[in-house]
C-alpha cells in the first residue's frame, strides 16, 4: 500500500481540524498534544513541526474559524439575488454570525492566559467583517431601506460595541439583563442605519418568544 503524502498546508489543516474536533467533543482542558497525535496517527515531531503547543493550535483554530465566517459572509454579501435586509437577516439572526461548533473554544479564549489572543480575535473580527457588512449597508442605502453616510465607520462602532458588551466572559449579566441589552442593541442599530423601527426584529425573535412564554 503506497504511503499518502500530504502537502504542508494539508497536514497543518488536518492538525487544526482534528484538534478542533477533539476540543469540541471532549473539552479543551481534557485534550493534550498526545491526544491529538494519537487521533491523527502521526509522529510527535509532525505536530511540533507546525505548532509549539496546544495553545498555538487554539490560536490557529480561531484564525481558521474566522476565515470560514468571513468566507460565508462574503458569499452572502456578493449574492446579487438578495436584497440588503435579507442579507442582514442571514448574517445577524439572533446576533450570531457563524455556527455552534466553537463554543468550547470561546470559553477558553476567556481564560486569563488567553486574554491577549481573545483581544486579537475580537479586533480581527471587527476589521475583517466590517467591510463586508458595510457593503451590505451601502446596498441598503441604494434600496432606500438605510440612510447612512459612513457605512464602514458606523458598522465598526456597532460591531465593536456588541463584541465588547455582549461578551459573556467579561460581564456577569443575568439572562434578563442580556435580553434587555440585545433589545437596546437592536434599537441602536436601527437608529444608526436610519432603518424603520422593527426592521431588525429578526435579531431577537427567539428571545422575544421566550419572554412571551414566561
Amino acid at each position: 500500500m503506497s504511503r499518502i503524502v500530504k502537502t504542508p498546508e494539508e497536514r497543518k489543516l488536518e492538525i487544526i481540524q482534528t484538534a478542533e474536533k477533539l476540543f469540541r467533543e471532549n473539552g479543551y482542558s481534557k485534550i493534550s498534544v498526545e491526544s491529538i497525535i494519537k487521533e491523527m496517527g502521526v509522529a510527535k515531531g509532525t505536530f511540533y513541526y507546525y505548532f509549539k503547543s496546544k495553545e498555538d493550535v487554539l490560536e490557529a483554530i480561531v484564525d481558521y474559524e474566522l476565515d470560514q465566517v468571513v468566507k460565508m459572509a462574503e458569499q452572502v454579501a456578493n449574492d446579487t439575488s438578495m436584497d440588503a435586509l435579507t442579507k442582514m437577516q442571514l448574517l445577524l439572526s439572533n446576533s450570531h454570525i457563524g455556527d455552534e461548533n466553537t463554543k468550547e473554544i470561546a470559553v477558553h479564549l476567556h481564560l486569563p492566559a488567553n486574554r491577549e489572543l481573545h483581544e486579537i480575535s475580537n479586533i480581527q473580527t471587527v476589521l475583517r467583517l466590517s467591510p463586508i457588512l458595510a457593503k451590505i449597508v451601502e446596498q441598503g442605502n441604494e434600496e432606500k431601506v438605510f440612510n447612512t453616510k459612513l457605512p464602514l465607520e458606523t458598522i465598526q462602532f456597532l460591531l465593536s460595541g456588541s463584541q465588547f458588551l455582549m461578551d459573556s466572559g467579561l460581564f456577569d449579566f443575568s439572562e434578563q439583563e442580556i435580553f434587555e441589552r440585545r433589545i437596546v442593541m437592536q434599537e441602536i442599530i436601527e437608529k444608526a442605519l436610519s432603518a424603520k423601527r422593527g426592521t431588525f426584529d429578526f435579531m431577537n425573535n427567539n428571545l422575544s418568544k421566550g419572554e412571551k412564554n414566561e
